[in-house]
């Protein structure tokens, strides 16, 4: 599977998780990066288990609600499941699968996790051990969903443009950018502010 495919198919997973109101965490990497940093707590029946295998969805759905995590390998396959993630960094004002999150994603370079909330019921990517992505389990015009994914998979800026933000404020944005995705809006917080934008008018101003 190419990288694209591989975070289309988790955020759509993930979706499907939020709307039953539960939690999952997915962790994206090459294996050889997360050895000896996870522990199972299940018995591991698969093999090979490529993600986007017909009806693959619901099983990964089923294996992401079990206790702990999920590993699937940046081409596509299903590595672990049910695993305690042993880095862990905290999120003020959140619990255990954000500090799995965080954690994992500062020690491992160029991983993504994908976390869906039982608090909120909202969909966060973290990399490099920040939350860069916050989503609800609504569908979205297809033009922003891909640069959605582009923006999570290859960190493509086309999203952040969209939404009127400046390679300038992109370079001074310390604590950020942190793309929230809900309701009919899109909205950009950075260092210095949110900039807010509708769905219509980034999808006008593509066409």
């Amino acid at each position: 599977m190419k990288k694209h495919e591989v975070y289309e198919t988790i955020i759509a997973v993930a979706k499907d998780i939020a709307k039953t109101k539960e939690g999952a965490l997915f962790l994206i990497t090459r294996p050889t990066r997360v050895r000896g940093l996870y522990k199972s707590l299940f018995p591991q029946v698969h093999k090979n288990f490529l993600i986007n295998k017909k009806g693959a969805n619901k099983v990964i759905e089923k294996l992401a609600t079990l206790d702990g995590a999920v590993i699937i390998s940046e081409d596509g396959y299903l590595r672990a499941y049910g695993v305690k993630l042993t880095k862990s960094k905290p999120v003020h004002g959140h619990g255990t699968k954000h500090a799995a999150a965080s954690g994992m994603t500062s020690h491992i370079k160029d991983s993504t996790a994908v976390l869906i909330s039982e608090e909120d019921h909202l969909i966060r990517v973290f990399q490099n051990g920040k939350c860069i992505l916050e989503m609800d389990e609504k569908e979205k015009p297809k033009v922003l969903q891909d640069k959605i994914i582009a923006f999570i998979s290859d960190g493509d800026t086309a999203l952040l443009t969209a939404a009127g933000v400046s390679t300038a404020i992109l370079g001074t944005a310390a604590l950020g950018p942190l793309v929230i995705v809900g309701g009919t809006y899109l909205a950009i917080k950075t260092a210095g502010g949110v900039i807010k934008k509708s769905w219509d008018s980034i999808i006008k101003k593509r066409n």
